[in-house]
């Protein structure tokens, strides 16, 4: 027997329009806008809150936008999605590619704020439905991981209710018309560590003179390369990547500084705290052993926290997922490595769900080998952050049915 909410929001999404979507998800992403500079992107947003009738404030920790809709007696739900694009180069040769040269939709941002867009006209459009307040975050920086604490710190929730539940998604690769769900850890906290190494600098032909930090630095990532498989147990989940070394002006002179960048991916606090200090152990003992002048700086940089489902929040929406999409297209893949800030905006410790909307084109994902394995046919296909990642269109109108969905597993008894 399918639900009350379930029946609301096919009959709610059963005439999307879904070419005016379509063609706002092209302009967004031949616009992209970097982190804290989506002005565009949230003016465009506003503009569409405030003709489907909702109390828009804009501003908010920079450039967030937040709407309001009440619908009597209920609980206060809070739509989220972000706003920012990456700096990448774009390599998907779509014909409505990005405009900005080096900056890129490398991450579905922009399809994550046509489904909120459409979410909204659609909730706003069916209020006689259901019951309760709607709010929806556009939010801006979650790339750089400070947008969803900026726009609480900045009145957030001086300016809309405080919510009772948040719900959130994320493109993902995969065949489009699945929605993964995880009742618990979904995504994994992630921390930057810098490392500044000090030597000596002096001349190429007289390194006797010198004590050479390009050395020590390459000696400092290779040992790194122990520390999750031999400091962190197999059972537990980690990666530490090196993602940039910096040294140096010219061929024939060392340097007096290298500077090493790492990002570390966790699911706990315990194990982060454990990486932490191997990796200062590490940079200083290579120091000491190459006689550097003085000691390594380790300076933690940015950091995300883990996102962690309410368990019965999650069931609920996952229930009504499968009552709209069907059985076999909701699943548990276990959490992922990568992050998200969307938690932070349950400033209060509130319940929040947070799931997944697969976009690949049919015909990448029949092309990609690894047969029936799934998890091989995946890691052939481009991911986030890759400047060929390119959702398909169609995954637009099932994106927008998804957070109807789950709001009305709210807002309709």
């Amino acid at each position: 027997m399918t639900s009350a909410a379930a029946r609301t929001a096919l009959d709610l999404t059963a005439d999307l329009p879904v070419p005016d979507l379509e063609d706002l998800y092209r302009d967004l992403h031949r616009h992209p806008e970097l982190s804290g500079r989506e002005h565009r992107t949230a003016a465009l947003f506003a503009e569409r809150l405030k003709q489907a009738g909702y109390d828009t404030a804009e501003g908010i920790g920079g450039t967030g936008v937040a709407g309001v809709l009440r619908g009597g007696d209920g609980p206060v739900v809070l739509l989220r999605a972000d706003m920012d694009a990456l700096p990448v180069q774009e390599l998907t040769g779509l014909p409505y590619a990005s405009g900005t040269p080096g900056v890129m939709h490398a991450c579905g941002h922009d399809l994550h704020m046509t489904w909120l867009t459409g979410a909204a006209e659609v909730l706003a459009a069916g209020r006689d439905a259901w019951s309760g307040t709607l709010v929806v975050v556009g939010q801006p920086a979650e790339e750089t991981g400070g947008g969803a604490a900026a726009m609480v710190a900045d009145g957030l929730y001086a300016r809309v209710p405080r919510p009772d539940v948040l719900l959130g998604q994320h493109a993902a690769p995969g065949p489009v018309g699945l929605y993964p769900h995880v009742p618990g850890l979904i995504l994994s906290a992630t921390t930057d560590v810098d490392i500044v190494v000090h030597g000596r600098g002096g001349h190429g032909s007289r390194p006797e003179t010198t004590v050479d930090p390009v050395v020590t630095a390459a000696y400092i990532v290779t040992r790194l390369q122990t520390v999750v498989s031999r400091e962190v147990a197999p059972r537990e989940s980690a990666v530490l990547t090196v993602g940039r070394i910096e040294a140096g002006t010219a061929a024939n002179i060392i340097p007096s500084t290298a500077r090493i960048s790492l990002n570390l991916r966790t699911q706990s606090e315990a194990v982060r705290d454990r990486m932490v200090a191997a990796i200062r152990r590490i940079a200083e003992g290579e120091c000491l052993a190459a006689g550097c002048p003085r000691e390594p700086e380790v300076t933690m940089g940015g950091s995300f926290p883990a996102t962690v489902n309410d368990a019965e929040t999650d069931r609920r929406v996952a229930d009504v997922h499968r009552e709209v999409f069907g059985e076999g297209t909701v699943f548990d893949p276990g959490p992922a490595m990568g992050s998200e800030d969307f938690s932070r905006l349950a400033a209060d410790g509130q319940p929040y769900s947070y799931w997944f909307v697969t976009t690949t084109p049919a015909e990448i994902w029949d092309a990609a080998p690894g047969g029936d394995d799934l998890m091989a046919r995946l890691d052939a296909l481009p991911s986030n952050h890759s400047p060929y990642f390119a959702p398909d269109l169609s995954a637009v109108g099932p994106g927008v049915r998804t957070l109807v969905a789950g709001a009305l597993s709210h807002l309709v008894g």
